[in-house]
């Protein structure tokens, strides 16, 4: 099978490319600004382009297409709505609709933000979806005009996505920034009134990659098995850097003054993906324990 991964040097689209790579997957990538430095070719593309985007996929005639290119930016989205609607909520269903034209299976990559955040229990595929912010909102319509343009899709819905990038390496997100802080003995005040399921990007690479072979159509949450607070992910950090938590301090999210807001719980469940691949999702300190070397 040929892969084509839409925003392929992100955090996400990298790691897409890295596990095509390790199940020796035929792969092309797309890149915004910089291409990944993965070693699969890629090429330059703004996927609001409809017909550039067209033009892509006449000539590589892919199998599938995962689409990871995204405006992720939160406060960005807030400030920059116009931006955010065009690049997360119109572009995907152009893509949608050009892979359905030319039968081409089609992953869409969305996020927990489509939820408030306030029913206190994790968040099942079917619950209403009702963000609170820019972002979600334009995520949301990515998946509305995702499902509208194409008969088959896939969504995959993650949740405070880290890991380490497929291309160069490096750790990032969350873990990153703790980690240097506690590095530079600096103190890291971490929320304890806000829950997530996060989502380590190689993870979910592999089980959206995995999904795509089993699965014709669906949405599915991907992340962890544990729902914990930004504090609670930070003390098992420190339990993997062998670190006391000293340094940890205990804040609120109303401590933040933000242009956007966030949902205070947006853990999802997993049941479904778990049903549908036969296999668990892993415990935060599980995914933790896989990337352990970025924290040395």
């Amino acid at each position: 099978m040929r892969f084509l991964v839409l925003g392929a040097n992100g955090l996400l689209g990298s790691n897409v490319l890295k596990e095509c790579q390790f199940k020796e997957h035929d792969i092309v990538g797309t890149y915004h600004t910089s291409p990944p430095d993965i070693g699969v070719p890629c090429h330059e593309l703004d996927i609001r382009d409809e017909s550039g985007t067209a033009t892509l996929l006449d000539e590589m005639a892919p199998d599938l297409v995962v689409n990871c290119a995204a405006m992720t930016d939160v406060d960005g989205c807030e400030s920059d709505p116009e931006a955010a609607m065009a690049i997360n909520g119109t572009a995907p269903g152009m893509v949608a609709s050009a892979c359905a034209d030319r039968d081409i299976d089609f992953v869409h990559v969305s996020t927990d933000y489509v939820f408030e955040g306030v029913d206190g229990s994790p968040y099942r595929e079917d619950a209403p979806p009702d963000p609170i912010q820019v972002y979600g909102e334009s995520k949301l319509a990515g998946e509305r005009a995702v499902r509208e343009q194409h008969p088959d899709p896939i969504i995959v819905r993650l949740s405070f996505v880290y890991g380490v990038h497929g291309g160069n390496g490096a750790l990032t997100g969350f873990p990153a920034w703790v980690r240097d802080r506690l590095d530079a003995s600096e103190e890291v005040p971490l929320f304890t009134d806000q829950a997530v399921t996060p989502t380590r990007a190689g993870q979910a690479a592999a089980t959206l990659l995995d999904l795509s072979q089993v699965i014709q159509t669906g949405t599915y949450h991907v992340a962890c098995r544990s729902c914990v607070s930004p504090y609670e992910f930070g003390e098992q950090i420190c339990e993997l850097m062998g670190t006391s938590p000293a340094l940890l301090n205990e804040g609120s999210m109303a401590d933040v003054d933000r242009p956007a807001k966030r949902p205070k719980e947006t853990c999802l469940s997993v049941e479904t993906v778990e049903s549908a691949l036969g296999r668990p999702q892993p415990t935060l300190a599980e995914d933790l324990e896989q990337i352990a070397e970025a924290f040395q």
